[in-house]
């Protein structure tokens, strides 16, 4: 079965004539395909396909192909160099899954709020001690230069109102005590049984053996307030659309 897959990517190959169709694209090959997407693709990529650990696929818009055939090849064989693993279903069942993708873009919901407003409140509150866009900004937080590319409004306003909800494993937050009973504490970078590298917060890297360490844990919580409460909808809405509205040139909406 993986063989037929890799022979209908195949056939959708640039230069070709003959373009690759979905043939799974009723209203209930896209119910299935939801399902399938829900309960293996969520994790990763939101219950909406809004984006999280993994890239929004609701905006319509794919880095590693977007022909129907690309899409059955990265979902059944995985995107080497990526965390995206190969899922192994049977052709049909992959279909319904590109079918449900292709039906989250079909009516695309744009924020409403106001850019340059929300640029100005992203200055106001802070946010770029730690978040950077276009090369200015600190170094603790996500690089928001393109992050409206990959990922939906529904996404950032959860990030704003509920950042604990998705943390990246690169900004899981290690603690703890050393045998002289200095507190320490960064982002995790590595670890094994015998030891432990973690940036601290003034991005220096330290590498530490774990014996003697008091109190080690570590944290898959955000560091970044939650702006429940802090901000009106209105307020919201401005600064989800700044963010939306960060894309790289050219870069369509």
């Amino acid at each position: 079965m993986r063989m037929l897959i890799l022979l209908i990517a195949a056939a959708a190959l640039p230069g070709q004539e003959a373009e690759v169709r979905n043939p799974r694209t009723s209203l209930a090959d896209v119910a299935a395909g939801a399902k399938t997407f829900r309960s293996h693709c969520s994790p990763c990529h939101g219950l909406n396909g809004e984006g999280g650990r993994g890239p929004n696929l609701a905006a319509g818009r794919f880095y590693h192909g977007s022909s129907d055939a690309d899409l059955l090849r990265n979902i059944s064989t995985g995107i080497p160099g990526t965390e995206m693993p190969a899922l192994f279903y049977n052709a049909d069942r992959i279909w319904q899954i590109v079918a449900y993708i292709r039906s989250l873009s079909a009516a695309p919901a744009a924020p409403v709020g106001d850019p340059a407003r929300g640029k100005a409140l992203f200055s106001a509150k802070g946010c770029p001690q730690c978040h950077r866009v276009r090369g200015e900004g600190g170094r603790l937080g996500p690089d928001l230069t393109t992050i409206g590319e990959s990922r939906a409004p529904a996404y950032l306003r959860q990030s704003l109102l509920d950042p604990d909800a998705v943390v990246l494993p690169p900004y899981w937050v290690v603690r703890f005590r050393d045998d002289s009973g200095r507190a320490h504490e960064g982002f995790l970078l590595n670890e094994d049984t015998y030891t432990v590298q973690f940036l601290d917060f003034q991005s220096r890297l330290h590498s530490m053996e774990k014996s003697g360490l008091q109190d080690y844990r570590v944290e898959k919580k955000s560091r970044m307030p939650s702006f429940r409460g802090a901000l009106s909808d209105a307020a919201l809405q401005d600064l989800v659309a700044y963010l939306s509205s960060l894309r790289s040139p050219g870069g369509s909406r």
